[in-house]
């Protein structure tokens, strides 16, 4: 074909002006447009009306999808993308968020044109493809290389403009195919045909404007030639990162009148091998996939076939919306790996089971229990035991406000506040690893992040807890009260979650109390007895004063073991209430310190993770 420019375009309108006439009009582009003015205006005839493309008023009908799954998908997409902002970097969301912007610019622009961009490599025939297709030689053919420097567009209808615009094709590359059985087929009626540079071209300005159009059309008619059908560039730069687009994709082997016999068959089935190993399917028995085919350009044999298949494709009016189907299932599969988790994922029941044994653990609790059992074995005996035990007690006692026998184990070693901190700080670790098993990198981060954000402060907080419940060493560590702080002695009775600030006194103390003191009573009574008789004031008769004074120096122990055998359950009971309400009261304090802003980020993360599988549930490629 004869390469047609718009010099020569002007060149031909003061010539060719009757012929133009008799053919009709072909309006080519600007400077042809103008020409036929010109020539109007010296025949005296009305000026002929400017197309759609200069229109001020162009009649665009928005892009209105017939129902589907897409809308859904791109508002899945844009929730998803809006709830990731705070935990993935701008990189990760940029290719969603691109899909995004160009969804919502091609849905405001026409649904009754379908842009299908012509791309190949220098020599593939693509723009004789292009001209065979316009039914005319609209854009540049010949050896030169690259002969095709800037996107070409032939529309076959009005109200394009704003599509074209979008592609930022200048207005003196916009055509009109020429009058003819081309031009006046209903079935190309809407159709964008875009000739694009060779995308292997030496200008890197060329290599670029091919990668910007062809994310923005809506389909694409690959060009090879029996030479370059293989080249790794186009199958690893484009065919196979587009292998999802398959539905928009029509791939043409060219040039097959340089093929002998049935050769042009053997490279159409290598080339349909090629395809497959991209990951492309191939629309074949009436599935959904790529369309691949044979032809020749030059001599225009398969091209009517290509014409057909282009026309149902024009027709059916579903190509922009399978192109940003197939580019939100693109970006979904780039994010799979920042959404979709191993297994599954969370705090279980036992994971927060061990965290509360270990904050029990590091607060003391157990050692709470013990001590709060002992007080209330120490109380008790003081009620209950003899007045003379009580009366050694006290002389033990006297002076040494801190002896032993109040102390127990209150003092601890130095390096116990340490142990005590690291046991913290391992329980928030442990905790952490067990509910951001499984999630994505930048969850699990996330998870860990807010756990030990919210472990600030909490041995301290602990400690707190340890020294108003006179847990072990709690003294030490902590403040304690006015009366902790002057005696270095817990008040293992002091209030927690509720407990009583003195364990409580059981209703027969009294009666015990009474009985030891009935008991001290006979045995002073049976002692003067005695004393009288041997100093010589009362008659002699020692088995009766000796009989009631025995009888009060066995009875007093004897009480007293059964009152040590009546407070053993309740100790025992205290104790554990004690050791209980600490171990809530860590509990509590790590829940909501750790565990409340863990399980937040959690169901952050599946609020995220239901709209990622909205976005992915109608998926037309399997991706």
């Amino acid at each position: 074909m004869t390469a047609v420019t718009d010099e020569d375009q002007g060149n031909d309108s003061g010539t060719g002006k009757t012929d133009e006439r008799e053919a009709g009009r072909w309006d080519d582009g600007l400077i042809a447009r103008r020409a036929a003015a010109a020539e109007a205006r010296e025949a005296g005839e009305t000026e002929p009306r400017t197309p759609a493309e200069d229109d001020p008023d162009p009649q665009v009908e928005a892009y209105a999808p017939a129902g589907g799954p897409l809308p859904t998908r791109l508002d899945a997409l844009r929730e998803l993308v809006g709830l990731s902002r705070a935990r993935l970097d701008r990189d990760t969301l940029a290719e969603a968020g691109r899909v995004l912007d160009e969804a919502a610019a091609r849905q405001r622009l026409s649904s009754r044109h379908t842009v299908i961009a012509v791309a190949g490599a220098t020599g593939s025939g693509k723009s004789t493809l292009f001209n065979a297709l316009a039914g005319a030689p609209i854009s540049d053919t010949g050896l030169r290389r690259p002969t095709t420097s800037q996107p070409i567009a032939c529309s076959w209808t009005d109200g394009a403009a704003g599509l074209l615009d979008r592609l930022a094709v200048p207005g003196r590359l916009r055509r009109r195919p020429h009058p003819g059985p081309a031009a006046f087929d209903e079935a190309l009626q809407g159709l964008v045909l875009v000739d694009l540079p060779d995308h292997d071209s030496a200008a890197t300005e060329h290599r670029t404007q091919v990668d910007r159009v062809l994310a923005l059309v809506d389909a694409v008619i690959w060009v090879v030639d029996p030479e370059k059908y293989a080249d790794a560039a186009l199958h690893e730069r484009y065919l196979r990162p587009l292998a999802g687009h398959a539905e928009v994709t029509f791939v043409v082997l060219n040039q097959t009148d340089r093929l002998p016999g049935e050769a042009a068959d053997l490279v159409l089935d290598d080339l349909r091998r090629l395809l497959d190993e991209d990951g492309i399917a191939l629309g074949e028995h009436g599935e959904p996939g790529a369309t691949v085919m044979s032809l020749s350009a030059l001599t225009g044999d398969g091209v009517p076939e290509l014409r057909e298949m282009i026309g149902r494709f024009v027709q059916d009016r579903t190509a922009a919306t399978r192109r940003l189907s197939a580019d939100v299932d693109a970006a979904a599969a780039r994010l799979r790996r920042v959404y979709v988790a191993e297994g599954r994922p969370g705090l279980g029941e036992r994971a927060r089971d061990e965290f509360t044994d270990r904050l029990a653990e590091a607060v003391g609790a157990v050692a709470a229990g013990q001590a709060a059992e002992r007080e209330w074995r120490r109380n008790a005996s003081r009620a209950c035991g003899t007045p003379w035990l009580r009366l050694w007690r006290w002389y033990e006692n006297r002076g040494l406000p801190g002896s032993l026998d109040r102390l127990g184990q209150a003092l601890t070693p130095p390096e116990e506040e340490l142990t005590a901190r690291q046991r913290v700080e391992q329980a928030v670790r442990i905790v952490a690893d067990a509910a951001a098993d499984g999630l994505p990198g930048p969850w699990a981060q996330a998870v860990r992040e807010a756990a030990f954000t919210g472990a600030q402060g909490l041995p301290e907080a602990l400690d707190e807890l340890a020294v108003r419940a006179g847990a072990p060493g709690a003294s030490k560590r902590g403040g304690g009260t006015e009366e902790e702080r002057s005696t270095g002695v817990p008040v293992v009775g002091a209030p927690v979650g509720g407990r009583p600030a003195k364990p409580p006194r059981p209703k027969w103390w009294p009666a015990a109390v009474l009985a030891q003191v009935s008991m001290t009573l006979l045995q002073i009574f049976g002692g003067l007895w005695l004393v009288g008789q041997i100093i010589g004031v009362l008659e002699p008769g020692l088995v009766t004063p000796a009989l009631i004074m025995l009888a009060g120096v066995v009875g007093g122990p004897l009480v007293e073991w059964a009152c040590a055998a009546a407070i053993r359950g309740p100790a025992r009971r205290y104790g554990q209430d004690a050791e209980r309400r600490l171990r809530e009261a860590a509990a509590g304090c790590g829940r909501a310190r750790v565990l409340d802003p863990v399980a937040a980020e959690l169901v952050r993360y599946r609020e995220v993770r239901e709209r990622y599988v909205t976005v992915t549930e109608f998926s037309t490629t399997g991706r």
